[in-house]
């Protein structure tokens, strides 16, 4: 039996339990789960944040899904100390060694992640197609909000060059980012690309 991750998810009034809840369900036993729930009001500016986040950390990942940027900012500082990956995805930081993809499907292959980076991220899958008819898709990695495996269900039965489209589409029905989220590098907002790297890893299993 492989050994069990420890992932320590940090969140804000409830902001991580869609995630949270897609790592259990998904996460092929591989994972011991702690949360950290920060609840109270907080002021726009917090120059002190220890009280809040505290000074050790133990785990062998963490997962930030906090909303307030101090906040943010100095656990990714403390994971830094610690030699602790973190993973922020659609944060913006000036600590290097925290992973901050666009969204959270468009977290490569990386390694130091574990069991977390080997099933989550960005979405691959094995698809079987007949007559030019997807059979079934199983999928190898994906999504940690879980869109992956609701948007595959949906695409068996339909014709592959339909189903390249209507990917796109489904997995952005269930997508958790921000809406109104924009990336100005890819000049698209952050639900748009969860949408295409959907339809292209589709298209990539389907081509080989």
């Amino acid at each position: 039996m492989k050994k069990k991750q420890r992932i320590l998810v940090y969140q804000q009034n409830g902001g991580g339990e869609k995630k949270i809840a897609a790592l259990s369900e998904y996460g092929k036993d591989l994972f011991d789960i702690n949360i950290f729930n920060i609840d109270q009001a907080l002021p726009e500016v917090l120059d002190e944040t220890e009280d809040i986040i505290g000074t050790e950390i133990d785990a062998d990942l963490v997962l930030d899904f906090l909303k307030h940027p101090d906040l943010s900012y100095d656990l990714a500082v403390l994971c830094r100390d610690l030699e602790i990956p973190i993973v922020a995805s659609s944060k913006k930081t000036e600590i290097k060694t925290a992973i901050t993809p666009p969204t959270c499907c468009y977290l490569p292959r990386m390694e130091g992640l574990g069991h977390y980076g080997e099933h989550f991220g960005a979405p691959e899958y094995k698809t079987e197609v007949e007559n030019g008819v997807i059979q079934s898709i199983e999928v190898v990695r994906g999504a940690p909000c879980a869109a992956t495996w609701h948007a595959t269900k949906k695409m068996i039965g339909m014709k592959v060059e339909d189903a390249i489209v209507r990917m796109g589409v489904e997995s952005q029905f269930f997508c958790s980012a921000n809406p109104a989220g924009w990336d100005p590098i890819y000049q698209k907002s952050l639900v748009h690309m969860a949408g295409d790297i959907h339809s292209k890893a589709l298209e990539k299993s389907i081509k080989g």
